[in-house]
C-alpha cells in the first residue's frame, strides 16, 4: 500500500463510523491529532509520516474493525454488510429458507467486499474436521445461488438439523457424499432425501 492508501483507509474508517479523525484517535486511547492530515508529512511537506502500526491497530480495534476489511477501505474497495451465525447454532432452527437462504433474526453482520448481486453470507466454523483447510474460529463465505459441482467446497444442512461444511464428493439422484479434509473423519454417504439444501463456500478468512 502507499502512503495515500493508509490514510485515506483511515479517513474511510472514521467516516464509516460516524467519526472525525479525531474522534477516531480519541477512541483509540491516541493523542487527538494523531490522524489529522497536519501530522501526515513533515513541516515543509518533504517526507511522508506513516502511522505506527500500534496507533491502526488501536483504531481498528476501538472501531471493531478487522484488518482484512481496512485493506479495502484503503484501496477504495466497495463492500457490503452480510449477515454472520456460527456454525454450530446455525442448526437449530430459523435461519434459513427452504433453499438455504439467511432469514430471521439472531444473526450477526459482518463486512465483505461486494459480489455483486450475490447474495452471501457467513459461517464461524467449530471443530476440527474440515482442518487444515479450515480451523475453528475461521469465517467462511456462503453463496447459495451458486451451483456445486464434485469437489467444491460447500455447507449442507441436514433434515435433523446438522449444518456440515464438508468437500462435495459423488452425488446422485439419491444418494450424496460429503468429505472432511481431517482423515480422522470418515466420510459420510447421506440419503438426499435427508437433505434440505447445499450451498457453495466461495471464500474464506483465516
Amino acid at each position: 500500500m502507499r502512503h495515500s492508501d493508509i490514510w485515506n483507509g483511515i479517513d474511510a474508517l472514521a467516516a464509516r463510523h460516524n467519526l472525525s479523525v479525531s474522534a477516531l484517535a480519541r477512541a483509540a486511547g491516541l493523542d487527538p491529532t494523531a490522524f489529522n492530515k497536519s501530522k501526515r508529512a513533515s513541516p515543509d511537506g518533504a517526507k511522508p509520516r506513516w502511522p505506527s502500526t500500534e496507533s491502526l491497530s488501536k483504531a481498528l480495534a476501538a472501531v471493531g474493525t478487522g484488518w482484512q476489511e481496512f485493506a479495502d477501505m484503503a484501496q477504495g474497495l466497495q463492500g457490503r454488510t452480510i449477515p454472520l451465525i456460527g456454525l454450530a447454532q446455525a442448526g437449530h432452527g430459523g435461519f434459513f429458507d427452504d433453499a438455504g437462504f439467511p432469514v430471521g433474526a439472531g444473526w450477526d453482520d459482518i463486512h465483505f467486499p461486494d459480489m455483486g448481486d450475490e447474495t452471501v453470507y457467513a459461517l464461524e466454523i467449530s471443530g476440527d474436521s474440515m482442518e487444515p483447510v479450515f480451523r475453528e474460529g475461521d469465517r467462511i463465505i456462503v453463496a447459495p445461488g451458486m451451483d456445486v459441482r464434485r469437489g467444491d467446497r460447500v455447507v449442507a444442512k441436514t433434515k435433523s438439523g446438522e449444518v456440515l461444511a464438508k468437500l462435495l464428493g459423488r452425488k446422485t439422484a439419491n444418494r450424496v457424499e460429503l468429505i472432511s479434509c481431517n482423515p480422522a473423519y470418515p466420510p459420510r454417504e447421506i440419503d438426499m432425501a435427508s437433505i434440505d439444501w447445499i450451498a457453495r463456500i466461495v471464500w474464506a478468512s483465516q
